[in-house]
């Protein structure tokens, strides 16, 4: 590796840092940032960068294009937040109710504006193209969806690569997996319809309420024991809703509920098996009950290439003590999934929990007090930066 990326990251990092604090003081959800996407355009004013936008979202597509005409490669970081409240305390805690940058997001901006600036300061050393994707609408929207069909990312990329800070993690520690690190994340809706009476006289009446507790506990034994382990599931009912009053049995239940797994194939089985479950006992109480699954993100497959190549160029970096191999899959789900599906690649963390802190001890991600360790972010600028010369240069056999 030519080129020193982690001391020219360390030099620009409280430009990072002041980005990253700018855009967690305005947060934004969903699909449409401008203030976050106006951010970005300052960051990158004056760099040798061609923007694409598309009408579907704020995201937009900053390309790179290198001496030579060769390999492209796709560096993707998210932008939006999460509807909670802050708690934290940090000076520069969200000035927006109910939203938070509680998943990383503004690092993520932040960290792959720092690989712009770094590599187009030795754009004349590229042989071929880079785009940076700063993408909204990953929480739950299907901003990487959106993106690609408004066309930002034609013609596809060679390779595509993204970094997921982790603050529960040891401190500047990437790790990764070859291939699923996440999960496909569907939504469960059920309605149970029977019919409503006086709390007193139940057996005058059909209590949907006891019915939506059995179905609850029996997709428990239903995972447990249709499910392989070692293609697993996690089916979780978050909500239960029926009811207005302590004397009244309602005509209907609603529950609402996540599935995760981490194949094509158990992804049908469990919404095939689940429709029958639930449409079944709903039946042997003499109800009924509607079951609708909203298919959201893919699984996130990372390509084995893909991650021997990440891993190589980390580690040549920064040693192998930065390296770690995730032994299994994350439950959570990423819209990267969706490039993942059309472009080999891969999804690494970084650890950026406080250097010498009990990494083990701090909050999570989504969660209301969650924070970093802002100088994990020259590490993920440097990281981005060396992917990208380094793939152009050789591809995955760098």
């Amino acid at each position: 590796m030519t080129i020193d990326w982690n001391h020219q990251a360390i030099a620009i990092l409280p430009n990072l840092v002041a980005l990253r604090r700018a855009i967690h003081a305005e947060p934004e959800l969903g699909l449409h940032n401008p203030r976050t996407t106006d951010k970005i355009r300052a960051a990158l004013a004056g760099l040798p960068l061609e923007i694409r936008e598309g009408p579907s979202t704020s995201g937009l597509v900053a390309t790179l294009r290198g001496t030579a005409n060769g390999r492209t490669i796709l560096l993707r970081g998210d932008t939006d937040a999460l509807p909670l409240t802050e708690d934290t305390g940090l000076a520069f805690s969200s000035a927006t109710p109910g939203a938070m940058h509680a998943c990383g997001h503004d690092s993520h901006v932040a960290m792959l504006v720092g690989a712009a600036r770094l590599l187009c300061a030795h754009r004349d050393s590229l042989s071929g193209t880079v785009q940076f994707m700063f993408q909204p609408g990953e929480e739950g929207h299907h901003g990487a969806r959106f993106m690609l069909d408004d066309g930002l990312i034609a013609p596809l990329p060679d390779a595509a690569f993204a970094l997921h800070i982790m603050p529960n993690a040891p401190h500047g520690v990437f790790g990764g997996r070859v291939g699923p690190l996440l999960a496909a994340t569907d939504r469960l809706h059920v309605t149970i319809t029977g019919r409503g009476g006086h709390a007193s006289m139940p057996h005058d009446a059909l209590d949907p309420v006891p019915i939506a507790c059995e179905i609850a506990l029996a997709i428990q034994s239903f995972v447990t024991r249709q499910v392989s382990v070692f293609d697993p599931a996690v089916v979780t009912i978050g909500q239960i809703i029926a009811g207005t009053t302590d004397n009244i049995i309602p005509e209907t239940a609603r529950m609402l509920g996540t599935i995760r797994t981490l194949s094509p194939r158990t992804r049908a089985s469990v919404a095939a098996g689940l429709q029958r479950l639930v449409t079944g006992i709903a039946a042997a109480h003499g109800a009924t009950a509607d079951v609708v699954i909203e298919q959201g993100f893919p699984v996130t497959l990372c390509d084995g290439d893909a991650v021997r190549f990440g891993q190589a160029t980390i580690e040549a970096l920064y040693g192998p003590d930065a390296w770690r191999t995730m032994a299994s899959p994350v439950m959570g789900g990423e819209d990267f999934a969706y490039v993942l599906e059309k472009v080999p690649g891969a999804m690494f963390f970084l650890g950026a929990s406080e250097a010498g802190s009990d990494w083990t001890q701090c909050c999570g991600l989504h969660s209301n007090r969650m924070t970093i360790d802002e100088a994990v972010m020259a590490r993920g600028a440097a990281v981005h930066a060396a992917l990208a010369e380094r793939f152009l240069a050789t591809g995955f056999a760098g």
